[in-house]
Formats: C-alpha cells, structure tokens, sequence
C-alpha cells in the first residue's frame, strides 16, 4: 500500500478479523498498529513526526485500556491537537470507556457497535435468568464438592414458565432477551426512556422504573452506563421488589448500587442474583461470593468468537465507511445531534 494513504490505527486487540482488515482497507488507508507500553509512549506518538502521526481514525477496544487508559479528556485533545483524527471506531455496545462530551466538543465523532452482540448478551441473560429460578450453578457447586444435590433445597428453586420477566430497557440486548424467554413462556413487561416502536403486543409497557420492579419476578437490566444510569436501582427499587426476587445484570455494574443489592441478599429479600458486569472489574466484590445461589460470570457476555468477529467487523466497516463517505454508521446517540 502507498505511504501517501492515510493511516488508521487499530488500538486493542482484533483478533478475527486480521483478513477482513486488510480487504476493507486495501488501496483506502494504511493499517497501523499500537504497540506503546504506556499512554505517555502512546501520546508522544500521536505529535507531529511520531509513529502515530498522519492518523485520520482510531479503531478501538477496550483491552487497550490496560496499557494507555480510558480514552479520557487527555487523550481526546491530544487526538483532537493532531488536526486529522475525526473518527473513532468502538468495538463493543457500550462505551463508558471513552468522554464522548469531549469527543463532541473536539469534533470527533464515535461510533459503536450495537446489534452485534444483540444475540451473544441476550442468551447470556438467559442463563442468568435461568440458573437463578433454578438453583443450577449452586447445583453443580455442589457436584464438584462431592455433595450432589443434598444442600439444596427445592423450596428455593421457581419454574420458569409463568414467571414475569421486568426488562429496564428495551434496545436491541433487550428486545431479544424478550423473545427468548417468550418461548416458555413468561409474561414480559419492561420499561424505557420512551415505548418502544418494536415491542411485541405481548411485552407490556409500564411507566416507571419503582412499577417495573414491583411486578416483577426477575428484573433484568439493558441500560448504557450514564451519569444519569447510575445506582438506577438502589435501595428504594430493590426494596419495591417482590420478596424472593432476582435480579440479572449485563448492562454495567453501576447501573446497580452493589450495596444495597448485597444487603437484599443477606436479609432475604432477594433471594439471588446473576451478574456478569461489576462496578470494578476485574475486581469482584468477595461479599458476592458468600451467597453460593448467586451465579457469577466473568463478563462473558460476548466471549465467543462468532461474535467478536462480527463486532470487529463492524466497527472497521464504521471506520471504512467513514474513510470512504466521510460518514460512518452507528453514531452513538450523544453525536447524532451535530449531524
């Protein structure tokens, strides 16, 4: 490829999709690599004659974030101080990790990644849901101790069918979670910033979040990480929860106020919860672990290969179609008003 291309740089690990790289960008732009250490390597490579210089966009991942940090005010305006980088291409549904304000504010737009983890979250969630009624994660803690199913009790464990699933938030994760757990079925009733044009005349709008809680069996959580979505459910609306409920978290961890979830545990009112997001991952609160019918995941919500490629596919084509139309799809919402 001629050096006259412009470049982009892939920052984070894209594991599957080394080939498809190469074709969406063969005879558009040249393919740069990070390979700093540290974000202060990777800021002196963004100035003029740097390894970084002449970047017009950024595909990212958050593994990146091990090695140079977040993508945070510092690292927006030294990006924007290169006067060529208008794009960044995240690869993941939420994005949390990058100031998209000051994104904004700089001129450059980000895009995401959703509906390609649409499946691999929803059936996440499904599990969740799943183990929780039926006590199956403390089932097989009790096989692998020797003790089979005697520290059991049936009395905890519910059915699926006919319980009501309360989904805060019906985007795509949402939607589709939704018509999983209709096939048992369960009653389905969720509840978003506005009602939603794809619900299914089966899946029951309700106006807030205290009544989704109260209607609820398991409440299962598909919000973006906000401000605003912070401790979204707090005391009051785990309070608000039938006795003996679940709650089920992919979203974020701090869309929940992690302690006043562990007291509903520890007093009953709760009877379990299935998470796969902490408020400091990799950091696992211990005080989780002392409820052994609580099932806990490593953040594997899209842990599997079919859809990380799809995601890193899709966030290169966002930065493709940048570089070729000078305007990516998938804006994330924040930017969609400057266009």
């Amino acid at each position: 490829m001629s050096s006259h291309q412009p470049r982009i740089l892939i920052c984070g690990n894209l594991v599957w999709a080394h080939e498809e790289a190469k074709q969406l960008f063969n005879g558009l732009a040249d393919i740069v690599v990070m390979d700093s250490p540290n974000r202060a390597d990777f800021l002196a490579g963004l100035k003029t004659g740097g390894k970084y210089d002449g970047l017009v966009g950024i595909y990212r991942h958050n593994t990146s974030a091990d090695r140079i940090g977040v993508f945070d005010e510092e690292i927006i305006d030294a990006l924007a101080e290169t006067g060529t980088v208008k794009w960044i291409a995240h690869n993941g549904a939420g994005y949390d990790q990058i100031d998209v304000f000051r994104c904004a504010e700089k001129g450059i737009n980000v895009s995401n990644t959703p509906g390609a983890v649409d499946d691999a979250t929803a059936t996440t969630a499904l599990y969740l849901v799943i183990s929780c009624l039926r006590n199956y994660a403390w089932a097989e803690q009790s096989l692998r101790q020797g003790t089979f199913k005697s520290v059991l009790n049936p009395g905890r464990a519910r059915d699926v069918t006919g319980r009501t699933l309360g989904i805060l938030g019906l985007g795509g994760i949402g939607l589709r979670l939704a018509h999983l757990v209709h096939a048992f079925p369960m009653r389905v009733i969720y509840h978003s910033r506005n009602k939603s044009a794809n619900a299914p005349e089966w899946c029951k709008y309700v106006d807030s979040v205290e009544e989704l809680c109260r209607e609820s069996d398991v409440l299962s959580l598909h919000v973006p990480l906000r401000d605003e979505t912070v401790h979204l459910v707090a005391e009051n609306e785990i309070r608000a929860m039938k006795k003996g409920s679940v709650i089920v978290n992919t979203a974020r961890g701090k869309v929940i106020d992690e302690e006043a979830m562990i007291r509903a545990l520890a007093d009953g009112h709760l009877s379990s919860v299935g998470l796969d997001v902490y408020p400091n991952e990799p950091v696992v609160n211990p005080r989780l672990l002392e409820f052994p019918q609580n099932v806990l995941l490593p953040h594997m919500g899209t842990e599997n290969q079919d859809s990380q490629r799809h995601m890193e596919v899709r966030a290169l084509t966002n930065l493709r179609d940048f570089l070729r139309n000078g305007q990516g799809n998938d804006l994330v919402p924040e930017l969609r008003s400057r266009l």
